[in-house]
């Protein structure tokens, strides 16, 4: 696996995929691992998952510049995802306990009937790079904790993440084999998925690798859960902050470079506040720096790959050959490297590829609507369904408007985010299931009935 720097087009380094000899050794290892490790007492392992977490906050920088090499995010904000990392660590290794108590229910005199949260066993976790550590923590963080054994097949454009995230659990203290890397192609992913030793499958990713995964998952019938792409609405209603609004919108839009599941895709605007906000979202995002990723002053560094680049671009200039109007942005910057400039298009045809297409990438789509109704059917005029964001004065229009959105997650005055306190994960196109909190933890689960008479 070549590593190669999208700031630069340069390669870093190179790493041996794993064998077929060493995978099955690894998918051993898993079982063995998993028949102490579901025994342990859960307190342990909360301190294991607090160590985790200390483990990240001591090798910030070095795991922030490994993420910026392999994928280009600004330094800034590959630190701040480390220590969100570390963030859902200390969550769950306060929290466990509670999401994990048994349940009782009503029974006959003198029985006791209750329902126990018992692992499954080895869950194969297929993450994308786009956040190369908070993606795999993610889901690492609650089901190790439950009890479960971890095997990661990470992006094969970040596998130097994907073994310093493995020496995490190591230096932690996990026991051996509780959590593994697997460097293999993505072709291997429904043998190793299809294999009895594997209980369970969760994927971060696009819609074709979801269906993938839940076809073999599926005929083999084992739990899944997909959270794939999206095309979020940012939904500016007449009563909005509108310059909170705009400031948001250009970070919540181009943050990671756009690169994100949740980020803003569709700014769907009230026409009493079009022009307002449209003039001060396109000023805020000229003001945006783009640049080296490891300078700390940049706020936006190159698309991951040259070949998602080209895409995106090809995205932006059938819409415009389409009808659609280039505001600012909209061509690939003269230098080194896969950097494109964020992009902001108005005037929108029906059905041209940024309307019913996932824009992976800093480019913004804005349509004027004349009234709230509006706003919802455009909002809701899309496949996907990951998160929306409302924008209004008047909280309890907000929350309205939020409940008629189609979503796994709403926020009214801010912008989508996966927070260690709430379940995140989307509707339609955008998968099902969901991670974090309480029910993100209890997913990979038996729910098992205990009735004592």
């Amino acid at each position: 696996m070549d590593v190669v720097d999208p700031s630069t087009g340069e390669r870093v380094s190179t790493y041996d995929e794993h064998t077929e000899t060493e995978v099955d050794n690894a998918l051993d290892q898993a079982i063995t691992a998993f028949d102490g490790w579901r025994d342990s007492p859960l307190r342990e392992r909360e301190q294991l998952l607090a160590a985790a977490g200390d483990v990240l906050r001591e090798n910030t920088r070095e795991y922030a510049e490994t993420m910026v090499r392999e994928m280009g995010k600004p330094v800034g904000q590959a630190v701040s995802e480390v220590e969100k990392c570390a963030w859902v660590c200390d969550h769950y290794a306060e929290h466990a306990g509670e999401y994990l108590a048994a349940n009782h229910h009503a029974s006959p005199p003198g029985s006791t009937v209750k329902t126990v949260h018992e692992p499954l066993g080895p869950v194969l976790a297929v993450m994308p790079w786009n956040f190369p550590f908070w993606q795999v923590f993610r889901f690492a963080a609650p089901y190790l904790t439950a009890g479960n054994v971890g095997l990661l097949k990470h992006a094969s454009n970040v596998p130097g993440c994907a073994l310093a995230i493995e020496e995490v659990f190591r230096e932690a203290g996990y026991p051996e084999g509780a959590f593994q890397s697997l460097l293999v192609p993505s072709e291997q992913v429904d043998d190793i998925l299809a294999d009895d030793r594997v209980r369970a499958a969760t994927i971060t990713g696009s819609g074709p690798a979801g269906r993938a995964v839940a076809s073999t998952a599926g005929e083999h019938l084992k739990k899944t859960v997909l959270e794939l792409g999206g095309s979020d609405p940012f939904v500016v209603l007449d009563d909005a902050a509108v310059e909170e609004a705009a400031v948001t919108g250009v970070w919540a839009r181009n943050q990671n470079g756009g690169q994100s599941c949740i980020a803003a895709k569709r700014f769907i605007v009230h026409t009493d506040v079009y022009e307002e906000f449209l003039d001060q979202f396109v000023a805020e995002i000229e003001s945006l720096t783009v640049g080296d990723p490891m300078n700390e002053e940049t706020d936006m560094g190159p698309q991951a790959r040259t070949g998602l680049m080209a895409e995106l671009h090809e995205q932006v200039a059938e819409s415009a050959e389409a009808g659609a109007t280039i505001l600012t942005g909209g061509e690939p910057l003269d230098r080194e490297g896969a950097f494109y400039p964020p992009t902001v298009l108005t005037d929108i045809p029906d059905g041209c590829p940024v309307d019913r297409e996932e824009t992976f990438g800093p480019v913004a789509t804005v349509y004027e609507v004349e009234s709230e109704t509006e706003a919802v059917r455009k909002a809701n005029d899309t496949e996907f369904g990951l998160g929306a964001s409302i924008w209004t004065e008047d909280r309890d229009r907000g929350e309205t408007v939020a409940r008629r959105i189609d979503a796994g997650c709403t926020y009214v005055n801010q912008l989508v985010k996966s927070d260690p306190r709430v379940p995140f994960g989307g509707v339609g196109e955008s998968g099902y299931g969901r991670e974090l909190a309480g029910p993100g933890i209890r997913e990979f689960v038996n729910r098992k009935t205990v009735w004592v008479e």
